[in-house]
């Protein structure tokens, strides 16, 4: 195996160049490069309108850029910042079920998905509750499920703590770097809050649709301390 090769085995995400810009012509993403090595877990920070979301919906192909190149690995599974933007069905089981309509498996196969998925988030006793029964925090684990079930490579996470109470906050963000860890997934979070750093194992810096810095969370932590619109 040449040298190209096994480095590409070993990036989950690679963003190369990339520019993106709303019909209005506000340039949000401008000459956008970072790497994610595979089987880690990064966060992307910045103030409110550095691009975070937008470059998280590229990745995702939600959005299309106008120039520059994309490499992800897939499946990729995408959990929004309110989950109930994403939970469709009546029930967690249900809903966790939904997205793997496309892959045309057996009853049986369906069950076995939605099971592990579910004892992959400690929710395996709550399969039959219903949805608008479920807290934010437990709500937010059944559309990580639900990635899971369709056995994503990559999951792009949108600020989901942003609507948790501060104990189910770290919770997740604890839950999301043990399912990284544990079952070989890469992992790129969304977040303004400075304490969920302690969890990943990188961190970029998104500024005016630029990378502008990357690398150890502990150092970046220090940094952002200094900008007054990200949450200590």
């Amino acid at each position: 195996m040449n040298s190209t090769a096994s480095k590409q085995m070993a990036v989950a995400v690679q963003v190369q160049d990339l520019h993106f810009s709303w019909p209005s012509g506000e340039a949000v993403l401008k000459s956008c490069t970072l790497e994610i090595p595979r089987g880690e877990f990064w966060m992307l920070l910045g103030t409110n309108g550095s691009g975070k979301s937008t470059l998280l919906r590229l990745l995702a192909g939600l959005l299309t850029p106008q120039s520059g190149e994309i490499r992800i690995l897939h499946p990729v599974g995408f959990v929004f910042q309110n989950p109930d933007h994403q939970l469709v069905m009546p029930t967690v089981g249900a809903d966790v079920a939904f997205g793997l309509v496309e892959e045309n498996l057996a009853p049986i196969q369906v069950r076995q998905r939605v099971s592990e998925a579910l004892c992959a988030v400690n929710l395996q006793e709550l399969q039959r509750r219903p949805i608008y029964a479920l807290s934010g925090g437990q709500k937010q684990r059944v559309a990580i499920a639900g990635a899971i079930a369709r056995q994503c490579e990559v999951l792009l996470l949108d600020e989901p703590t942003a609507l948790l109470d501060p104990d189910s906050q770290l919770d997740l963000v604890a839950q999301v770097r043990s399912l990284v860890k544990s079952r070989g997934l890469t992992a790129l979070w969304v977040t303004h809050r400075l304490d969920e750093l302690n969890y990943c194992d990188g961190a970029f810096l998104l500024e005016q649709g630029y990378v502008v810095d990357q690398g150890e969370p502990k150092r970046l932590k220090q940094r952002l301390m200094q900008v007054k619109d990200v949450a200590p």
